[in-house]
């Protein structure tokens, strides 16, 4: 019996992300063709043409990691908290102002 449950649950896991990603294409789909050719004037899609839309925006201004990049981030920020724990003021200060030298240049800024 318990296997059986194991099989309907990876059932689940592989069935589930395409077809969210259909219903959402469809979503997109349905709202570019009531909304846009009215206000913009473009041409209605197609189902495909949603999906493709839907996949070029994720890649733009979503990523593809999924949130990893966040992670890392979190990760990163609860290491320099701990780090800074056993800090004096002096040192806390110390280290905010090289910080604040390195960063003010910025990146395109000639030096």
């Amino acid at each position: 019996m318990k296997n059986n449950k194991a099989k309907k649950h990876w059932l689940w896991l592989i069935l589930c992300p395409p077809l969210i990603f259909l219903g959402v294409s469809l979503i997109v789909k349905l709202l570019w063709n009531c909304i846009l050719p009215e206000v913009l004037g473009v041409k209605s899609i197609n189902f495909w043409q949603a999906m493709g839309i839907l996949l070029l925006s994720k890649i733009l201004f979503g990523g593809i990691n999924g949130g990893f990049g966040r992670k890392i981030r979190n990760a990163k920020m609860q290491h320099f908290r701990s780090q800074s724990e056993g800090m004096t003021d002096e040192e806390k200060e110390k280290f905010r102002e090289v910080w604040k030298e390195r960063c003010s240049s910025g990146f395109f800024r000639k030096s």
